[in-house]
């Protein structure tokens, strides 16, 4: 395959959207729900700030999370899947399935810092 049928292959496509490092674990998390940055910092062991500012941003620029600001003082944040985002939550499942069923990972019995890790590696 020649590098120019890769710009037009969707794997390829999507592949270059959800593949960086980080970037499935936020949809993950965000498929439970809206979350402020520190509550996505929290539950992503490991990730520092300006990693998870730049995939959130990322992730806006192509229209898989919206960003929600409150007019309150001091201002509050949110964060929430599109539904361009949403539509990525069969992947993550096909993925834990995966996991579970080929590498041996069981999610109700892995700490979550190693699900993490597995996901990320």
């Amino acid at each position: 395959m020649s590098a120019a049928s890769n710009s037009t292959c969707p794997v390829c496509r999507t592949a270059e959207v959800v593949c960086g490092k980080w970037t499935l674990l936020i949809v993950r998390d965000l498929s439970e729900g809206s979350a402020r940055f520190c509550e996505l910092e929290r539950s992503l062991e490991g990730i520092s700030p300006r990693t998870l500012s730049l995939r959130l941003r990322a992730l806006e620029e192509e229209g898989i999370v919206a960003r929600h600001t409150y007019p309150e003082v001091p201002p509050r944040v949110e964060y929430a899947l599109t539904v361009k985002g949403e539509a990525l939550v069969p992947l993550i499942e096909d993925m834990r399935r995966y996991g579970t069923r080929w590498l041996g990972l069981d999610v109700d019995e892995a700490p979550a810092s190693e699900t993490t890790a597995a996901v990320v590696a």
